[in-house]
This record gives C-alpha cells, structure tokens and sequence, in this order.
C-alpha cells in the first residue's frame, strides 16, 4: 500500500521566480496603473451618483412645493365664492337689519375668512380704472370710456403669490365718450 503524497509546485523556469527585476517592476506599475484608472473611474462613478442624487432631493422639494401650492391654489378657488357671496349680502343688506348681533356676527366671519385668504398669501388684483391687462383681466363687455381702461368690476381677481388663480371679470372702455343722460321732460 502506497500512501498518496501531495506534491509540492516546483518553481517553473518559465513562472514568475525567473522574471528579471526590471520586468517584475514594469509589471506592478502596469498593475498600479490599471487600479488607478479603476479608481478612478469609481470615483467619478460617485461623483455622477452624489450629483444625481442632489438633483433628485431637489426635484423632490420642487415637487413637494408645487403640490402644496397646487393644494392651495384649489383650496383657494373653492372659498372665493364664499367670499364673493359674503360681499354681495354685505353690499345689499337691508338698513333695518344692519345693526343686528347676527349681521354682527356674519361680518365677523367674513372679516375673518379675508384674514385667512391673507394669510395663504392671496391678494385682489387692482382692476377698477386700471389700464386692461389680459393676464391679470377678463373682459366681459366694452362699454363708453376711456380706451383700454376698466370702467367696472363684475367680479373680483385674485392671486395667490405671483399667480393669478381668478382673473377680474371687466368691463373695459370702447374710446367712445359717454352719452350725457338725458331727461325726459
């Protein structure tokens, strides 16, 4: 019975024990500089990741804004309506009832449903006897006035910061001057 043996390698006169110094040399620094290119090439692969993740973080805060003022700006278009009713009750109320706790009271409610729309950021757009802005302006009819200028306001505008979330609803000035009223005698 023989017991196996394992054989021990033996240096080969063709492996790496026979290369010179100067070769051995070249080689490492062909290797150093492969590994440097590898590092690179990782490094700018980081480099490329690091910036395309700030740009995600801030397409992700630029979304999260737009939608929160998307929200406001809905919000917004449903309670002015309820604005604009409010001041046409104001506009029309019966002298009798004026001084009444419960007109009080609803007054105080719009008073405080305008103090909201400040605080959101909403603001009126400047319409009556402004030059006619048709991104700030709904012409509606012309009528006799000044060419180009708003004679009458049907419905208040509105913006929420720099955006127009209601035009005002105008009447806008033909060039023709105004008939006097005459009277019937």
């Amino acid at each position: 019975m023989t017991a196996d043996r394992e054989e021990t390698p033996t240096a080969d006169a063709a492996g790496p024990a026979a290369n010179s110094p100067a070769e051995t040399v070249e080689a490492l620094k062909a290797l150093l500089d492969e590994e440097r290119q590898k590092s690179q090439s990782f490094y700018a692969s980081w480099q490329r990741a690091a910036a395309d993740y700030q740009n995600f973080k801030r397409r992700v805060e630029e979304d999260r804004g737009e939608a929160t003022r998307f929200a406001n700006a809905a919000l917004v278009i449903n309670l002015l309506p309820i604005v604009d009713d409010f001041e046409r009750a104001f506009t029309n109320i019966d002298p009798a009832v004026a001084g009444l706790n419960w007109v009080d009271g609803v007054r105080a409610i719009q008073t405080k449903m305008q103090h909201l729309l400040e605080f959101m950021g909403v603001t009126e757009i400047a319409a009556d006897g402004e030059a006619f802005d048709p991104a700030l302006h709904e012409a509606i009819s012309q009528a006799p006035g000044e060419e180009g200028r708003i004679i009458a306001v049907a419905q208040k505008g509105y913006r929420l910061g720099d955006r127009v979330v209601r035009p005002a609803m105008v009447v806008v000035g033909s060039g023709q001057q105004p008939q006097p009223e005459q009277r019937a005698g």
